[in-house]
């Protein structure tokens, strides 16, 4: 007998007054996301407490280039941020419109905004609504006008007063703490934003808490700040009006790209990079008349690009990959107008710079013929790793992926690295299967700096990590968008997490370079008596609990995350979770880095252990410390 399929029931309370308009300012708040992307607490730099500090100062970027006001100032203080332009200050009779009425801009007129990057009508409106409290002020002649509002709602104004103060337009706000939970703004997030602003925009000055940035050589300084490997051949740097490019090879794995789209950091890249990285291969090709492979001439390259084009089309709101065909004046697509300026540029240098030229071959060969010694040993190991992946003991996947683009929740994608099976197992159990993975290691991973790729497919371990994250072909593939390395707060978890960051930073520098990469901050203390229980992450996060408590509260010291059971690790891995993003600045040579740390022992290293080697005493009372003489310890 065929089994009966009942309709759905309906919901008979789906009427008229379910449909409900939001105004702009309800809607913003009611959806931040679509604005701003992700929310946060200012932990990670693409937080959304940096965005609304960026729609401020594109505006004041776009005065700039239409060739108005040499110098913006920022302050960002006890919450509190406040941007100072000297252009020529919004219109007297639109302030309020500008900043609260959706749609509404200068920036629609292409003839008063050439080549901006606000074109939408909304970014400064998303911070008014989001903003506890929101002032803006603009000074045109003589003359100006100002209002306040709290989350989107006007609270003050006074029109047309005269003043003796300069021209150009002035924001001040406060995020909203209901919509921005606990938030604190990092300053060198800041400064890395502003830095970038002033690369792009050569001989603008601009102000950050008292520090200046300038740049007078574009992304040439810019290649210089943020490289941290050395040098194979001198920056190639070629500029002109409306496109400029840097690129150089480095002794590094993989490849490094920032881009940029009217000043704006597309961190997603688009159409111009896509076209960029074409570029350089068929200029390789061309040049030396040979059809090298794509990864064998971009292998180890870190490079630059910066468009300025009219009316982008980006892929969101906070647009960070250019998504638009645009057709350049002269009749070509985008991608042929990239393409036909690099191509000749590049080519151009490659012959009046012989020694650059030789450089850049002897690479391409080097790279060449260590994908050929590697290729045999590669297809075996990816048929144990194809093999493995179907019973993998070392992975237990999550269901969501950063690749599933059409998945909201792709972003909270995350695979924690765990060391043996009592930690693994604890989080295995305590995480959320839909976004989240585990990775176990069975012990230490082998130091791998100084090797060769050839040790990434040789190396069991190391080759069922890299098929997990699916990195091996570059980052385009990436199945996690957060990488979190989960090991024991001791000695031998800190030797792990370290030897773990080695293979990143000596084979795949982009993931750490793009953000990626996280160390799980776990609890060393548990203070509790019979009616509150306190979870503590450092010593004096211990004496205040213990302080609250009072009467002699039980403290047990978690010497390892095994030791944490699954429903206690469900809260250190939920919504709330601690995690410390590793970074990397252009201040010190990566190689030199990692030599220093992971290479062999050396007179600097013992004296750097022995200047700072601190003993802390378990469990005593207002955190002791114990400092042990050098000469005592030198005779040890």
């Amino acid at each position: 007998m065929a089994k009966k399929i009942e309709s759905p029931t309906l919901d008979h309370n789906y009427t008229e007054d379910s449909i409900q308009s939001l105004d702009w300012k309800q809607h913003i708040r009611l959806r931040p996301g679509m604005y701003i992307g992700k929310l946060g607490d200012g932990a990670h730099k693409d937080d959304g407490i940096y965005v609304l500090v960026k729609e401020v100062i594109d505006n004041s970027i776009d005065e700039y280039v239409m060739g108005y006001g040499k110098q913006i100032e920022i302050v960002i203080k006890d919450g509190r941020v406040r941007v100072r332009d000297y252009g020529r200050g919004i219109p007297l009779g639109k302030v309020v419109e500008c900043v609260s009425k959706i749609n509404t801009g200068g920036k629609y007129d292409s003839t008063a905004f050439q080549k901006s990057v606000g074109l939408n009508g909304v970014g400064t409106k998303a911070v008014n609504a989001l903003s506890k409290y929101f002032k803006v002020q603009s000074v045109r002649q003589g003359k100006t006008t100002w209002a306040e509002f709290e989350r989107g709602e006007i609270t003050a104004q006074k029109n047309e007063i005269p003043t003796n103060l300069p021209d150009g337009t002035e924001i001040i706000f406060d995020a909203d703490p209901d919509i921005f939970t606990d938030y604190e703004y990092r300053i060198e997030y800041a400064e890395t934003m502003i830095k970038n602003y002033t690369f792009l925009n050569v001989g603008l000055k601009m102000i950050i808490n008292g520090k200046e940035f300038k740049s007078e050589n574009g992304l040439l300084d810019l290649l210089n700040e943020q490289m941290s490997d050395e040098k194979l051949y001198p920056i190639i740097h070629i500029k002109s009006k409306d496109i400029e490019f840097a690129i150089t090879h480095t002794t590094a794995y993989g490849e490094d790209y920032y881009s940029f789209v009217n000043g704006q950091h597309t961190t997603q890249g688009g159409t111009h990079l896509a076209a960029f990285r074409e570029a350089i291969v068929k200029t390789a090709r061309d040049f030396f008349g040979k059809e090298f492979d794509p990864s064998d001439v971009r292998t180890s390259i870190t490079g630059a690009i910066s468009i300025r084009i009219q009316e982008p089309v980006f892929e969101s709101q906070t647009k960070t990959k250019l998504g638009s065909q645009y057709t350049h004046p002269g009749g070509s697509s985008l991608r042929n107008w990239i393409n036909d300026f690099i191509c000749t540029n590049l080519d151009n240098y490659l012959h009046k710079h012989p020694e650059t030229a030789e450089a850049w071959k002897k690479k391409i060969l080097q790279s060449e013929r260590e994908r050929k010694e590697i290729a045999g040993i590669k297809k075996l190991a990816n048929e144990r790793a194809k093999k493995a992946n179907l019973h993998n003991k070392k992975l237990r996947d999550c269901r969501t992926h950063l690749t599933d683009m059409r998945n909201p929740q792709r972003l909270d994608s995350t695979m924690f690295i765990t060391e043996g099976d009592s930690a693994s197992g604890s989080i295995t159990i305590a995480r959320d299967v839909n976004t989240q993975a585990v990775f176990s290691l069975k012990g230490k991973p082998l130091n791998c700096f100084g090797l060769t790729k050839k040790i990434v497919y040789e190396n069991e371990e190391f080759n069922l990590l890299q098929n997990a994250l699916s990195i091996e072909d570059g980052l385009e593939g990436l199945r996690f968008n957060r990488v979190v390395i989960a090991t024991d707060a001791d000695v031998d978890g800190m030797h792990i997490r370290l030897l773990i960051l080695t293979f990143f930073l000596q084979f795949f520098p982009e993931l750490v370079k793009g953000n990626h990469v996280y160390i799980l901050q776990t609890p060393l203390f548990r203070v509790r008596n019979k009616k509150e229980t306190i979870y503590c992450y450092s010593d004096k996060e211990r004496q205040i609990a213990v302080q609250k408590l009072g009467a002699k509260p039980e403290i047990t010291r978690f010497k390892g995350l095994g030791e944490i059971s699954p429903d206690e690790f469900k809260s250190f891995i939920g919504k709330k979770m601690r995690l410390d993003p590793v970074t990397l600045t252009g201040e010190s040579s990566l190689h030199g880095l990692l030599d220093y740390y992971m290479g062999k022992n050396t007179p600097e290293r013992q004296e750097f252990i022995i200047r700072n080697l601190r003993i802390e005493e378990e469990l005593e009372p207002a955190g002791e410390e114990i400092e042990i003489p050098v000469k005592e310890v030198a005779e040890v």
